[in-house]
């Protein structure tokens, strides 16, 4: 089993940064890869960044491309997701997520954080 818990989401003006963290715990969450995610009300959930579970290889959506970037610690257990130029349609619940593979649909993920809210204002 692998816990996650988020934070760091909260408002934010357009242009501005946030960073999110992701603390995972259990006995083998550093050999996990993870991902970031993202929900906007009344849209599916969608992939926004992944980090292997060495830090070795990291994939971003389109969208986030250059403006967002994903890391973690030496030890492998927090995740962040630094998020920088954010835009209102950034807006979303944001949730980490743990699996054995680097995968981008939510549906390959085993274990999911409760998620922190993310709000751009224009």
């Amino acid at each position: 089993q692998v816990q996650l818990v988020e934070s760091g989401g909260g408002l934010v003006q357009a242009g501005g940064s946030l960073r999110l963290s992701c603390a995972a715990s259990g006995r083998t969450a550093s050999d996990y890869a993870m991902g970031w995610f993202r929900q906007a009300p009344g849209k599916e959930r969608e992939f926004v960044a992944v980090i292997s579970w060495n830090g070795g290889s990291r994939t971003y959506a389109d969208s986030v491309k250059g403006r967002f970037t994903i890391s973690r610690t030496n030890t492998k257990n927090t995740v962040f997701l630094q998020m920088n130029s954010l835009k209102p349609e950034d807006t979303a619940v944001y949730y980490c997520a743990a699996n054995y593979d680097t995968r981008y649909t939510p549906g390959h993920y085993s274990y999911w954080g409760q998620g922190t809210q993310v709000t751009v204002s224009s």
